[in-house]
């Protein structure tokens, strides 16, 4: 046995093994379960009682020069791994690029609807969303018993029964009263901003939504005039093809009122689940100013004339990459984020 443990260190302290596989091999033959030193060990239980003592140490010498060894050389198969690799770097090939964020969709929707009014000639105009009782309701004809009002679950700043109390405006209407107010006729405006109601939170209602909101006024302006500026913008936004039909409907600021509807994109008119087989969709609200408004801002009803229209940028949003819940713009999931990439 002594002359076996003093061949096994001599050949530890020779082994040159460089690959980790070859060191694992090492490994293996040396302190495995069948290994040489494992074998040691258990004819160690053979060895006379006198001898115990001297073949003890210089067996656990063994092992702890062959562990040590063993580390050694996987350190050095390691550093040498690393600096290999390090050499095959090319420093002169480009970095990796960083991941391009995406634009918010209720953003692209409201962009793309601007631009398709600035071809119509239309100005863009913005106005506070903290606003007073005259700008959201009194000047658009919502006099205080009006039952309107109920339609507008209103956040009041401060308190509702004093005289033109504060509030957060329920639509972007609000803006046009002020260019009514301070504009030189003939106006044609488009109104987009944020707007709040009071509402439950659910898959089609929110309390915060965007709203894009037109107005012109001229002399001479007819419903005609207003039905073609609203099929011309259908066929921007949804395709050439897209047909509209209008709906009579009740605002308290316009008369004649309507609401419109457009040929369902994703059937042609067809039916499925996303018109609920009627192949419309509803997108925005109409009609011509009610004389009432134009007067309360110092507009001549007799000489001018007007139509207004409005509508809700996540309603367009909704439609054009059928989204089917509404509160999916609101919560900055990055997954439903990321589909918007390419609209950058």
């Amino acid at each position: 046995m002594k002359a076996r443990i003093e061949a096994l260190l001599n050949e530890i302290e020779n082994l040159k093994a460089q690959k980790e596989q070859e060191i694992e091999e090492a490994r293996v033959r040396l302190l495995g379960k069948k290994g040489e030193i494992t074998k040691l060990f258990e004819e160690f239980r053979n060895v006379d009682r006198e001898q115990k003592k001297e073949f003890g140490q210089k067996l656990n010498q063994l092992k702890t020069l062959a562990s040590a060894k063993i580390e050694e050389l996987k350190e050095k198969a390691q550093a040498s791994a690393g600096a290999a690799g390090a050499s095959q770097n090319d420093l002169s090939a480009p970095g990796d690029s960083y991941p391009l964020g995406s634009r918010h969709p209720v953003s692209i929707c409201r962009e793309e609807i601007v631009k398709i009014f600035r071809k119509f000639g239309y100005d863009v105009a913005e106005g506070p969303e903290v606003e007073d009782d005259w700008h959201v309701f009194e000047a658009l004809n919502f006099p205080p018993e009006h039952p309107a009002r109920e339609m507008q679950d209103t956040f009041f700043v401060t308190d509702n029964e004093q005289k033109n109390p504060i509030l957060l405006r329920t639509h972007t209407s609000s803006v046009q009263v002020h260019c009514m107010e301070t504009m030189k006729l003939p106006i044609r405006v488009i109104c987009p901003g944020r707007v709040f109601r009071n509402e439950a939170i659910s898959a089609r209602a929110h309390c915060i939504f965007h709203q894009v909101e037109g107005l012109y006024i001229d002399e001479n302006v007819t419903f005609a005039d207003m039905k073609q500026a609203i099929l011309l913008f259908a066929r921007e936004m949804f395709g050439p093809e897209t047909q509209i039909r209008m709906r009579p409907s009740y605002f308290p600021f316009t008369e004649p009122s309507a609401e419109v509807d457009v040929s369902c994109n994703i059937c042609h008119g067809k039916g499925c689940n996303i018109c609920k087989g009627t192949g419309w969709l509803e997108i925005l609200g109409c009609g011509m100013v009610d004389p009432n408004v134009l007067e309360a801002s110092g507009i001549d009803s007799k000489k001018y004339s007007g139509f207004a229209f409005g509508m809700g940028v996540e309603r367009i949003a909704m439609l054009k990459w059928q989204v089917k819940d509404l509160r999916n713009y609101f919560e900055n999931d990055l997954r439903f984020l990321k589909e918007f990439e390419s609209n950058i």
